[in-house]
C-alpha cells in the first residue's frame, strides 16, 4: 500500500514551504515516526515523520523546491523492516543527488578518470569522451568535469566556481523585515558601557549552588533580562508599538532572545518575563538553544514579542548597531566583555567592561527615554541589589 507524503498545515498564515534535506533516499526503508524530510517556512524549520514503516518509493520534490501546504511531495510503500537493517541515518543534501553521487566512471575509463571527477560526471551524465583531461597523462580531474559547463574555470590549475543556492524562507523573511524596519521606522542607536564586575562576582559566587539546585548554568542573559524588564517598567514607551494611528502600551514583557540555530538566527520569545525567576529564565534559554540547534522551535514560540535582546558578544563582537524587529520599538545589543582601563574615584583601574547598544524607533521613543532606559540597565547591572530594592 502506497501512502502519500504531504506537506502538513503549519499555521494559518503559511501557504507554502521550502523543501529542506531529505533524511531518506528512494528505495530505503524508514521506521514509523522517524524524520524523513525537513521543511522550512519563513518562521521556522520542522521535520515530517514517516506515517508508518515502509520504503520511500518516490521523491517528487527536491531540496530547495517550493511546495504548497497539502501538496504530495513523495510516496511511501508500507513494508516491514528487513532483517538486519537499522533505521537510516539523516542524509546530507537532496536524496536523489546523494543516490547518484557514488556512480562509477564508465567501463574502461577508470584508468584516466579520477574518482571525484567520476562522481561529478555521473551527476552531469557525461562520458570521458566529453571532457578533456588536464591531469598527468591526460587524466580527468574534478576541475575538468566541473569546467565542462563553467566557462570561468580553466585547465591551467586555477579554478573559479560559483554556487547558486535558493534563499531559504527564513532568510527571505529576515531580509524583508530588515528592509521594512529601515524603510518604515525612524531608527536611532544610543550607546553606553557597563562594568560587569558585580554581575561576574555574583555569578562566580553562586554558580555552583545554582547548577546543583536547578541543573542549569547561571549565565549573563538572566541578569540582562531582569535589568531590561526593570527598565521597561520605568520607561514603557520602549515596550510599546505603533498600531495604525495608535500607540499600544503593555503591562507585560515578552522578550525575544536571539539564539543561533541550525538554520541561522532565530528569536524565540520569553513570555511574561517579569514573572520569571533567574532559574526559570536560564532553563528556558537553555531549552531554546538546544531546540534551535535541532530546528525544533515551534512557530508559536517565534511570534509576538515586545522587545528583543541580542548578544553579539558570543561571536566576538565589540560593538554593533542592532536593527529593531518590527513592530517592536527597541532592541538591546550585548557585546563582548573586555578588561579595559577606566577612571573610578580619580584612579585608573582595570575592569571587565561591555558596550551596550539600544536601537529604538524614534517615532515611539524620544531620545531622552532611550538614554535613561539604557542608563537604568547599566545601573542595575552594576548594582544588582537595586532591582530587589526597586530603587
Amino acid at each position: 500500500m502506497s501512502v502519500e507524503i504531504k506537506v502538513p498545515s503549519v499555521g494559518e498564515s503559511i501557504s507554502e514551504v521550502q523543501i529542506g534535506a531529505w533524511h531518506a533516499e528512494e528505495g530505503k526503508w524508514v521506521a514509523q515516526d522517524s524524520e524523513i524530510v525537513e521543511l522550512e517556512t519563513d518562521k521556522a524549520t520542522f521535520d515530517v515523520p514517516a506515517p508508518l514503516d515502509g520504503i520511500i518509493v518516490e521523491i517528487l520534490k527536491k531540496t530547495g523546491e517550493m511546495a504548497a501546504v497539502g501538496e504530495v511531495i513523495g510516496y511511501l510503500e508500507e513494508a516491514e523492516r528487513p532483517a538486519g537493517v537499522e533505521e537510516p541515518a539523516p542524509a546530507k543534501g537532496p536524496a536523489k543527488a546523494a543516490a547518484a553521487a557514488p556512480a562509477a566512471a564508465p567501463t574502461g575509463s577508470g584508468d584516466r578518470v579520477m574518482p571525484a571527477a567520476a562522481r561529478v560526471m555521473a551527476e552531469k551524465g557525461l562520458s570521458p569522451a566529453d571532457v578533456k583531461g588536464t591531469g598527468p597523462g591526460g587524466r580527468i580531474l574534478k576541475e575538468d568535469a566541473l569546467a565542462y559547463e563553467n566557462p570561468s574555470a580553466s585547465g591551467n590549475g586555477i579554478f573559479r566556481e560559483e554556487e547558486i543556492v535558493p534563499m531559504s524562507p527564513i532568510r527571505k523573511k529576515i531580509a524583508e523585515r530588515l528592509v521594512e524596519a529601515q524603510s518604515n521606522a525612524a531608527l536611532l542607536t544610543t550607546f553606553n558601557e557597563v562594568d560587569m564586575s558585580a554581575v561576574m562576582e555574583l555569578r562566580s559566587k553562586y554558580k555552583d549552588m545554582f547548577l546543583k539546585k536547578y541543573d542549569v548554568k547561571l549565565g549573563f542573559m538572566s541578569f540582562f533580562i531582569k535589568a531590561v524588564v526593570d527598565g521597561l517598567n520605568l520607561y514603557p514607551q520602549i515596550n510599546a508599538e505603533i498600531r495604525g494611528t495608535d500607540l499600544v502600551f503593555r503591562n507585560y514583557y515578552d522578550i525575544g532572545i536571539a539564539v543561533g540555530g541550525g538554520k541561522g538566527l532565530v528569536v524565540p520569545i520569553l513570555r511574561n518575563a517579569e514573572r520569571l525567576s533567574f532559574a526559570d529564565i536560564e532553563l528556558k534559554i537553555n531549552d531554546f538553544g538546544q531546540r534551535a540547534r535541532a530546528n525544533k522551535i515551534s512557530l508559536d514560540e517565534l511570534q509576538g514579542g515586545t522587545f528583543t535582546i541580542t548578544n553579539g558578544g558570543v561571536y566576538g563582537s565589540l560593538l554593533s548597531t542592532p536593527i529593531v524587529n518590527p513592530p517592536q520599538s527597541g532592541v538591546l545589543g550585548m557585546h563582548g566583555i573586555q578588561e579595559r582601563p577606566v577612571a573610578i574615584n580619580g584612579e585608573v583601574v582595570i575592569r571587565p567592561m561591555m558596550y551596550l547598544a539600544l536601537t529604538y524607533d524614534h517615532r515611539v521613543v524620544d531620545g531622552r527615554e532611550a538614554v535613561v532606559f539604557l542608563k537604568r540597565v547599566k545601573e542595575v547591572l552594576e548594582e544588582p541589589s537595586r532591582m530587589l530594592m526597586e530603587i
